[in-house]
């Protein structure tokens, strides 16, 4: 044997040890839900060629382990329950080109159920592939491969999401500095459950994300883990939004509670412009006294009379 193939080979031997450890997360339940699955003239195909496609993926990545009906039944946590919905199937010009692109938005809910609660996990796909003709067998051709693309994307970032999962807090940390985007954002995810400080200060940065739903998101992980340094990122936030979103806002802030939190409340119920969020305002600041007066030494002891 040539001196040069052997570390090749050595190589090739750890990769295929290193996928071999890889875990596979039990998947007991793939369904699927949405109008654009049941219902598609565009793609040509029903609600179980899609399920059977998606569960080819899914079988295919190796990353997941597609267990029957009478599995036995496991431990705690158990299984994971899949939903796959495709929010939309649709042909699209791409910055005034001469061609048009097929383009399936996927959208996959991970549940699991264990004696700690329900986990839930949401990861996205898109698939796109450009339309060669204009016939109606190279649109359905193309749509059909866009969907492929958008649900390998999905089994893909959904190995991520759970492996995210099983790893310790401190591997997490780490992985908030991987050159991967989706790595951080699962990464993100798990921490914010978790309620692990290290999360806080990503979530602060995401309030100013362009995107709305973004920064929804990091305001609910925010609220979840009742982080009162993100309050005066979210009194900043409310500036020149509209008024729907400066009342979630409000809301959020009083779920935080704190001081700067009660402050703040008085003041806009005292005076803002808007009657609605005097409104919000107030709302918010009654249900912060009424948990402060709950969480008193005083309120308890009289709880434990009452009963």
């Amino acid at each position: 044997m040539k001196s040069g193939l052997l570390p090749f080979l050595v190589a090739l031997l750890l990769l295929g040890a290193c996928r071999s450890r890889e875990p596979r997360f039990p998947v007991e339940h793939v369904s699927l839900k949405g109008a654009t699955v049941i219902d598609n003239g565009l793609l040509g195909w029903s609600s179980s060629d899609i399920q059977a496609i998606f569960t080819d993926v899914l079988r295919d990545s190796r990353r997941f382990e597609l267990l029957s009906e009478d599995a036995p039944e496991r431990r705690d946590p158990g299984p994971w329950s899949f939903t796959l919905e495709l929010p939309f199937t649709r042909e699209a010009l791409k910055d005034g080109g001469t061609y048009s692109f097929a383009e399936v938005g996927a959208t996959l809910v991970m549940e699991r159920r264990s004696g700690e609660g329900t986990q839930r996990y949401q990861v996205v796909g898109l698939g796109e592939v450009r339309v060669e003709s204009k016939d109606a067998e190279a649109r359905r051709k193309a749509l059909r491969e866009a969907l492929r693309r958008g649900l390998v994307q999905l089994a893909d970032a959904a190995g991520l999401q759970l492996a995210a999962v099983g790893r310790a807090d401190g591997a997490l940390v780490m992985d908030l500095q991987s050159p991967d985007e989706r790595v951080r954002e699962f990464a993100l995810r798990v921490l914010a459950e978790r309620r692990n400080p290290a999360a806080a200060p990503l979530l602060i940065r995401q309030l100013q994300d362009e995107d709305l739903q973004v920064a929804r998101q990091a305001m609910g992980a925010l609220v979840e883990m009742k982080e009162s340094a993100a309050v005066p990122a979210l009194i900043e936030l409310v500036k020149e939004r509209e008024l729907g979103f400066v009342q979630e806002v409000v809301f959020a802030i009083g779920e935080i509670g704190g001081e700067e939190a009660e402050a703040y409340l008085f003041t806009v119920a005292q005076g803002h412009d808007q009657p609605d969020v005097q409104a919000a305002a107030q709302q918010a600041l009654d249900t912060l006294y009424a948990a402060h007066k709950l969480a008193t030494p005083e309120a308890r002891g009289t709880d434990r009379a009452e009963h």
